[in-house]
């Protein structure tokens, strides 16, 4: 039977809270987070977020006016998705118990959703993969309330969508290998298809593991595409999909030995 621990009171609530939230700011060296409730003026999923999403967007566009309606789209899209994204799998992997993401509200900095606030629940622990399901779930709901707020604003596709959210995801394992030494890549690998098939994206990309200088690592291999060319057309992603295939093999594993030291 999978073991389920909520933890029950306003006191352990508040300090699972807060370790959660100093666990997201030392893992990544730029989440800043807070306990509590919305502040007037940042995004919360459900509530009315049409003034804060379309000054984002007019943001966007008078700042990369020449990209287009598409790229508006897919940076709205990728800045609501990334905060949620990194708190499921830091809840999960680094912290031990998955926080209610329904209570996460996040805070508009100029072009980036860039802060957020967390409400002081309860969170839901057990076991690895019973976490990844019931992050997953919660990742999912709180997307698709995300798209229909974006498709409010500027047209962006489900299946452009569901490529981003794999490549955040898929991204993210490649970070927890770099913060879990301990982690070998064969379970990186396992959890990637456990978040891929939890969040309906299995399919939409995939984690590739290149040897170099006797290391094993992973990289991504990603189908979805940020549209940053729109801005630079000359400067790719390293995990872009349209450069040459060795040259994106070759970016990554470059990237990954200098991110392992």
């Amino acid at each position: 039977m999978t073991k389920r621990n909520f933890l029950f009171g306003a006191d352990d609530a508040s300090s699972a809270t807060t370790r959660l939230i100093a666990t997201a700011a030392q893992a990544t060296g730029f989440m800043k987070g807070e306990p509590g409730g919305a502040r007037e003026g940042w995004y919360q999923p459900g509530a009315d977020n049409s003034a804060v999403l379309g000054a984002l967007r007019d943001t966007l566009a008078a700042s990369y006016p020449a990209a287009g309606p598409a790229f508006w789209a897919v940076r709205l899209w990728t800045n609501l998705l990334w905060q949620p994204a990194y708190l499921a799998v830091t809840g999960v992997h680094l912290h031990g118990a998955v926080p209610d993401l329904g209570g996460l509200s996040q805070q508009r900095r100029g072009l980036y959703i860039d802060g957020f606030r967390l409400a002081v629940r309860p969170m839901w622990s057990g076991s690895i993969e019973a976490m990844i399901e019931h992050a997953a779930g919660q990742l999912r709901a709180v997307s698709e309330i995300m798209l229909d707020e974006v498709n409010a604003l500027e047209k962006l596709r489900p299946l452009p969508a569901r490529r981003l959210l794999a490549d955040r995801m898929l991204g993210l394992m490649v970070w927890l290998g770099h913060r879990r030494r301990d982690l070998s890549p064969e379970q990186i690998e396992t959890f990637a298809g456990a978040w891929m098939q939890a969040l309906g994206l299995t399919g939409q990309g995939t984690l590739e593991r290149v040897e170099a200088k006797g290391r094993q690592l992973l990289i991504v291999k990603r189908k979805g595409c940020c549209l940053d060319y729109l801005i630079d057309p000359d400067r790719l992603c390293a995990t872009c999909p349209k450069q040459d295939n060795a040259v994106r093999v070759a970016r990554q594993t470059a990237n990954a030995l200098a991110e392992m030291g």
